[in-house]
């Protein structure tokens, strides 16, 4: 698809999109709890309908019910020898060590970026689980043999909270007992709070030491996941979009956002408030308009989501803004540091990577051009704002992009009164 966005004011209320980050988790824990889980608030987006896939692969039975998901589960039982992640970063990392959970043989795919992407870390880390694993030289797919022992072990988590989110899920369901996973480096942390924070939802505890370790406590009772009704989150990844969107040409209520949320993209409200940007929080939304904005510094090390909304927000900033975290975007669904440079090149606006640093040289005025999502729906979306005050209109190859996670967008842009044309 090739949507066109016109210079457009945006004004009204508009609902934040769910978090996929939320909801995969929602279906992990509802595959890992005996019984009934009902999902309140599902999100829709093509990762998320993987990760229903991905749980009905290994066994439970979701089914769409008066708007809701209602899962069924016995736990861990696959009925299929592969498991498809689809293009979902967060599920290829979350729910291959739950599949270890089976003594079954299990292949695991996935499509897109996901391919390139590196899986080393199951080669390094599943032998110290009982785990057979084979790699294709550290890259999908992977062929896994379980089931998984938990035992006390050290993992790296500069890359990536991912692969230690789907070990505590995994080490809970096999009720692990006074052990600990030691984490280096851990990024991201705000993604552990969430993970820790579903867990206890369905009724499973772990300490978290200061980022450094997790231990499992010893227990007698190993019951394990309980089956609950969950309510996904609005999402603040998707919501920064529209947020930017506001402070830059609009006056807008975003709806449905939770200001205590553990979701680590919440902070983009600190990069909007050093922006300047007009904002009054309120019970459940939040009310933004545009103004003359300054340029900002944030680091975005823990949240490197936000890059592409906070680019297009520096691009309409008087002055220099510096986002720090650039290490963190190498093996995004494109390069996302050469990714945002280039294209937003192509609206005019100089972009320098510096180590660890993006420097954007906002207020020079947005040209029109023809940009290309490189296939990364946050790249979509980030073009697709910047062209709302560009001064013609910005024209997107490949906008279906936004699939990924937020298909509604350009529809909900629509309807706050941005000019967008599709071919």
């Amino acid at each position: 698809m090739i949507a066109t966005v016109k210079p457009s004011f945006l004004t009204g209320p508009v609902q934040a999109p769910t978090s996929k980050s939320s909801m995969q988790r929602g279906c992990a824990a509802a595959l890992l709890a005996k019984g009934t889980t009902i999902i309140k608030n599902p999100g829709q987006s093509n990762d998320d309908r993987a990760a229903i896939e991905v749980i009905r692969a290994l066994g439970a039975k979701p089914e769409w019910v008066a708007g809701q998901l209602h899962v069924v589960s016995t736990g861990i039982n696959p009925v299929s020898s592969t498991i498809d992640c689809g293009e979902s970063g967060l599920g290829i990392r979350m729910f291959t060590p739950i599949a270890a959970l089976s003594s079954k043989p299990i292949t695991i795919t996935g499509s897109g970026s996901l391919v390139t992407r590196p899986m080393d870390f199951f080669d390094e880390i599943f032998p110290s689980l009982a785990i057979g694993i084979q790699s294709n030289n550290g890259k999908l797919p992977l062929q896994i043999k379980g089931p998984l022992k938990p035992a006390n072990i050290e993992v790296d988590g500069s890359l990536s909270s991912q692969f230690l989110t789907g070990l505590l899920m995994a080490y809970a369901a096999a009720g692990a007992s006074d052990v600990f996973i030691k984490v280096n480096k851990l990024t991201s942390k705000p993604y552990i709070d969430l993970t820790l924070a579903v867990m206890h939802h369905f009724g499973v505890e772990v300490e978290n030491r200061g980022y450094e370790s997790f231990y499992f406590p010893f227990k007698k009772d190993t019951s394990g996941y309980r089956p609950q009704t969950y309510t996904v989150e609005g999402d603040w990844s998707g919501a920064a979009f529209l947020l930017v969107a506001g402070a830059i040409a609009g006056n807008i209520i975003v709806k449905g956002l939770d200001v205590h949320s553990t979701q680590a993209d919440k902070a983009v409200l600190q990069a909007l408030a050093a922006a300047g940007a007009v904002m009054s929080i309120e019970t459940g939304q939040l009310h933004i308009a545009s103004t003359s904005l300054k340029a900002f510094q944030f680091n975005a090390m823990e949240c490197p989501d936000l890059f592409p909304p906070l680019v297009a927000l520096a691009a309409c900033c008087e002055g220099k803004s510096v986002i720090e975290g650039v290490s963190r975007l190498a093996h995004k669904e494109s390069d996302r540091g050469l990714t945002l440079q280039q294209e937003f090149g192509k609206m005019g606006i100089h972009i320098e990577l510096q180590d660890n640093l993006m420097i954007i040289e906002g207020g020079t005025g947005l040209k029109g051009a023809t940009v290309h999502s490189r296939h990364d729906h946050r790249i979509a979306m980030a073009c697709a704002v910047a062209a709302l005050k560009a001064e013609k209109a910005v024209t997107i190859e490949h906008a279906d992009a936004i699939n990924k996670s937020y298909p509604d967008f350009f529809d909900q842009i629509k309807k706050l009164g941005a000019i967008v044309e599709y071919l």
